[in-house]
């Protein structure tokens, strides 16, 4: 098959509507048999378009939606300083390391599916810089805008732990002093520990301080969908790992969680709680990515299953041991919605938004009808989530299928707004409260 043929039959996005209730959704969604398609996966994703000149996102009623800043170089995830200037990962996935293996580039199948991603806007070099963005008036527009720290490797999570800010680059978390209001920093950054790298299929890495700031906890996607580059190429990763911060040294916290990204504390319980990418190929409505508290030492199925003990017969050798021990999230999101970023909501938002957590969902592209591109909202009581999600920032996509912009990394500023980084849309969205 030719790779004109290949691409002809990945379908783009058309007209199709995104779904407000996919399935998944839920503590404990019906799973459909899985279906395999062993030639080529179905590959629909929303081909990148501009925002229209005064179009924004859509939030609820009783919100007001700015561009805190635009014109940014794929826009990744954002993070709060207490004096309430906003760090921006400007970041994109990095060269792969000389001898890196990794199958899904490899061929007319991977060819065909790195040209596709790129019509989505995943395909732009890494700009591999922070920059601070300062909103002093309050008008929900930043008139301050510097480059706070370049030539960093795919820089992604940030957390500041006294004055020392540390940065999870795609392959070490490193440091660097931070005094409260600078607005640039040229000192070289200090190593702090390395983290799995390579062929980067899940490249992106985030971190979460501890509350007494000794401990950092830092997120590693997979190598592949399922172990394709050999369970040796997986080694320290589809896991979250506790960094201690005073020497380094580190220990794997959580594993068998394929794509972890989004980390935070749920205020009520103070338990550490993640969002997860789930495995591909198995049908559109297979397998739900999830929001799940961690706990110490669990393993949650990836690759061996899914959901808890449901086994994946694709993953050779079979390791029933493994899948025995596997624990199931606590709760589905819906299949391939991408959730990515994830920030726990407070009470400066109204009543029916103060207990709950924001969760950034990138969008589809392996399912035939579009589904996340969206920023939802799943409520939370006595620590738990307590029913479904609902669009909280929605009309990233244009009525003919086209993506305005897709929802990466989130996080609350200083005065209880809600930042939203939109990576194919170059900007970061600021939705406040109006009433």
């Amino acid at each position: 098959m030719t790779l004109a043929a290949l691409l002809a039959s990945c379908s783009i996005a058309g007209a199709s509507a995104q779904q407000l209730n996919p399935p998944g959704v839920g503590p404990n969604p019906p799973l459909p048999p899985p279906h395999k398609n062993l030639l080529l996966p179905t590959v629909n994703i929303a081909p990148a378009d501009e925002w229209p000149q005064g179009v924004t996102p859509l939030a609820p009623t009783g919100f007001k939606v700015t561009a805190l800043a635009s014109g940014l170089d794929h826009p990744r995830w954002v993070y709060t300083l207490p004096n309430g200037d906003v760090l921006v990962a400007e970041s994109n996935k990095p060269q792969p390391e000389e001898g890196a293996k990794n199958v899904h580039a490899d061929g007319l199948r991977g060819k065909a599916m790195g040209m596709v991603m790129k019509r989505a806007g995943a395909g732009t070099p890494s700009a591999n810089r922070i920059t601070l963005l300062r909103d002093a008036d309050g008008d929900g527009v930043a008139e301050t805008r510097t480059v706070f720290m370049k030539d960093l490797v795919s820089p992604f999570g940030m957390a500041l732990v006294g004055q020392q800010l540390y940065i999870a680059n795609a392959n070490a978390i490193v440091k660097v002093p931070y005094e409260t209001g600078q607005t640039s920093i040229a000192t070289t950054p200090t190593k702090v520990t390395d983290l799995p790298a390579g062929a980067n299929h899940h490249w992106t890495k985030n971190i979460l301080a501890s509350a007494d700031g000794s401990k950092l906890y830092a997120t590693v996607g997979s190598n592949s969908n399922i172990g394709d580059n050999g369970l040796a190429a997986e080694e320290g990763r589809a896991a979250i790992w506790e960094v201690d911060v005073a020497t380094g040294n580190k220990r794997l916290f959580a594993t068998g969680l394929r794509n972890p990204n989004g980390l935070g504390w749920e205020p009520q319980s103070k338990a550490l709680w993640t969002v997860v990418n789930e495995r591909d190929e198995l049908g559109n409505d297979l397998v739900p990515d999830y929001l799940t508290s961690v706990k110490d030492g669990a393993f949650y199925g990836w690759p061996w299953s899914y959901w808890g003990q449901n086994v994946d017969t694709r993953v050779k050798p079979a390791n029933p041991d493994m899948v025995a021990k596997a624990v199931a999230p606590d709760y589905g999101l819906g299949s391939h919605v991408a959730p990515l970023g994830m920030a726990f909501s407070d009470a400066r938002m109204p009543t029916q938004y103060a207990s709950g957590a924001f969760i950034g969902q990138h969008g589809s592209w392996n399912r035939k009808d579009l589904t996340g591109y969206n920023v939802v909202f799943v409520p939370f009581a006595g620590g738990q989530p307590s029913g479904p999600p609902v669009e909280f920032l929605g009309g990233f996509l244009s009525k003919d299928g086209k993506a305005y912009g897709r929802p990466v990394g989130v996080a609350m500023d200083g005065k209880g707004a809600l930042l939203v980084a939109d990576d194919v849309g170059n900007t970061i969205w600021r939705v406040v409260r109006t009433e």
